[in-house]
């Protein structure tokens, strides 16, 4: 087989999990033992973002550069005559399937069988944390994107039942298929300790932190986390730091208000988007890893945290719970008393956190990328006999 991995609308730094997602899924395909040929299909300005050194794969830039006055030219094309410019060059690829990571199938209706990587449908749930645009984009091509792809990844079963609630797709041309994480989350040992000292040396982080990784969108809730630690502090329940990292997003300008107005500037440290050579290190050094998203397809940083041997409290919503099940804390993510309980219990007792250590270390052995590979692999087969 020809397996296309459709990488066109990549933005490094800017699309949070899933890019964690595909970069893994590259090097695990690679890895596995597979006679299947791979095209990595890139746009223009970022082609090499992304590679592999196995000859089994190759790179092409098939699409414009995002924003430039050809993607635009594209749009205009479809809309006067109905014909996608580019559908000719992909279908020239000879590709036997394609695999669509991000939500969305574009180009689509193309000759060969599709796999789509279906993450989450959010705005059917909160509509008011997006755009009218933003809103008309998703509903346009959400829906007809997992009606056209001939397979269907999620990466939970909350997000299977989504599919068929909402969508009405066929249970059975879903596959759920977990994330993994990669063999640098792991447990740092006294060899490590000089990485972690120039880590929160570089950062200032010389107090015990609460470590939150999420972009700065509505939903990851960062507001009410500030609002809970406000109130543990006031109490004198939380005597540390609290650390965000991650990309600038929509409620970035309201999160930094908030952080003003609850009096929180010498106790909140906002790192920005940190190289991922950095995230095992963070995760080691923070006492307390933090997740109060109000809606996750999957949720990697909760994986990713676990295997660092980090304790996590995360919500109780949506894919979270299939996540961390009895391996850590879990709260009302719309309740911030409820939050800051789970704060303040993992926070002060030692034995609870060595207990949540223990159990996410045993909780993620079943997040492996070597079996997401293998597993992808058999989407892609059965994708293709259909």
């Amino acid at each position: 087989m020809i397996i296309g991995l459709n990488n066109v609308w990549f933005r490094p730094g800017k699309m949070g999990g899933v890019e964690t997602y595909f970069r893994n899924l590259v090097r695990a395909l690679e890895r596995a033992d597979s006679p299947h040929q791979f095209v990595l299909l890139a746009n223009r300005e970022h082609s090499d973002a992304v590679r592999a050194a196995s000859p089994r794969f190759s790179v092409r830039a098939v699409f414009p550069r995002p924003g430039s006055p050809a993607l635009a030219l594209r749009g205009i094309v479809q809309q006067l005559t109905g014909v996608d410019p580019l559908r000719k060059r992909f279908d020239s690829l000879g590709l036997s399937v394609i695999h669509h990571p991000y939500t969305i199938v574009d180009p689509s209706r193309l000759r060969c069988a599709s796999v789509l990587t279906f993450w989450d449908m959010q705005h059917e749930f909160f509509p008011e944390f997006f755009t009218p645009m933003e809103r008309f984009v998703r509903r346009r091509t959400y829906r007809a994107s997992a009606l056209e792809a001939t397979r269907i990844i999620v990466a939970a079963e909350f997000t299977r039942r989504c599919l068929c609630d909402r969508y009405g797709i066929a249970s059975d041309k879903i596959d759920v298929v977990h994330p993994g994480f990669g063999a640098e989350y792991r447990t740092f040992d006294a060899s490590d300790d000089d990485r972690l000292r120039t880590f929160r040396q570089r950062h200032g982080l010389q107090r015990p932190f609460v470590y939150y990784p999420a972009v700065t969108w509505t939903h990851k809730n960062h507001v009410r986390l500030l609002r809970a630690v406000k109130l543990l502090r006031d109490r004198g329940e939380f005597d540390g730091d609290v650390v965000f990292s991650g990309a600038p997003g929509s409620a970035h300008r309201d999160v930094g208000a908030e952080i003003a107005r609850l009096g929180l500037t010498t106790t909140v440290r906002m790192l920005g988007y940190l190289p991922y050579a950095e995230l095992p290190i963070v995760y080691n050094a923070a006492r307390l890893m933090v997740f109060p998203s109000l809606f996750e397809g999957f949720g990697i940083p909760v994986v990713e945290a676990m295997a660092c041997g980090c304790p996590v409290a995360c919500s109780n919503t949506t894919s979270l719970p299939e996540l961390i099940a009895d391996a850590g804390a879990t709260f009302d993510p719309t309740s911030v008393d409820d939050l800051a309980d789970a704060i303040r219990i993992a926070w002060n007792d030692e034995t609870a956190r060595a207990r949540m250590r223990t159990a996410g270390l045993n909780r993620v052995r079943r997040f492996d990328w070597n079996t997401t590979a293998h597993q992808t692999l058999g989407v892609y087969e059965r994708a293709v006999r259909s």
